[in-house]
């Protein structure tokens, strides 16, 4: 127990260093050498839980979603929304959040892109599912297609506001998103409840 005990605090000391290194220099510029480094490991270490900086990668882009989970209430459709004002708070301090989109936006025109959109599709595609079936959702609006939407747009935000002031305006930007977004996807009924700012949100991370 021992041992697995430190084998887990070494692989996360590794995630954590090249998240960090990854989000300041960019995935194709950090190395391994930096993240064994930061991470205070060997290099036998780092390549015992990662056979590669891919693996590596694609271990930063599975685990970003790990501290994240919508609140439940009684409107899917407002736990979305406070979900992604989360998120927002945290892209702005978390490395791994980070990390992840300066890998997806890296390896995007690659042979093989690391994308990490389709996890949080699917958080959204289920609260949405769940908004429709309470009947917030307006009549048409198929859950996976408009979260898929939502979500290319929100990234595409968070980019805009990364490039223009370094994600400080994010959370505004997400407010705005969802102004837009929602009288195309809530019902009548639900809209006269929703806050399009998100309840107050607590971040996890």
């Amino acid at each position: 127990m021992v041992k697995q005990a430190r084998a887990v605090r070494t692989r996360r000391a590794v995630l954590e260093a090249a998240a960090h290194v990854i989000g300041a220099r960019g995935y194709q510029a950090a190395t391994i050498a930096e993240i064994i480094q930061r991470a205070g490991v060997t290099k036998g270490a780092v390549y015992f839980h990662f056979t590669s900086k891919d693996a590596l990668a694609r271990a930063v882009i599975t685990e970003q979603t790990d501290p994240f989970l919508p609140q439940v209430s009684e409107s899917r459709l407002q736990d979305a929304i406070d979900f992604t004002h989360q998120v927002a708070l945290a892209l702005r301090i978390d490395p791994l959040l980070q990390a992840g989109t300066r890998i997806a936006v890296e390896t995007t025109f690659s042979e093989d892109p690391l994308v990490p959109y389709q996890a949080w599709t699917d958080i959204i595609t289920t609260l949405f599912t769940e908004a429709r079936d309470n009947g917030e959702l307006l009549p048409g609006v198929a859950p996976d297609r408009a979260a898929e939407f939502f979500v290319a747009a929100y990234m595409g935000v968070q980019l805009f506001s990364r490039a223009a002031t370094n994600r400080a305006d994010l959370p505004e930007r997400v407010t705005a998103l969802w102004k837009h977004t929602l009288p195309g996807l809530a019902s009548p009924g639900a809209m006269s409840h929703l806050d399009p700012h998100g309840r107050c949100v607590e971040l996890s991370v």
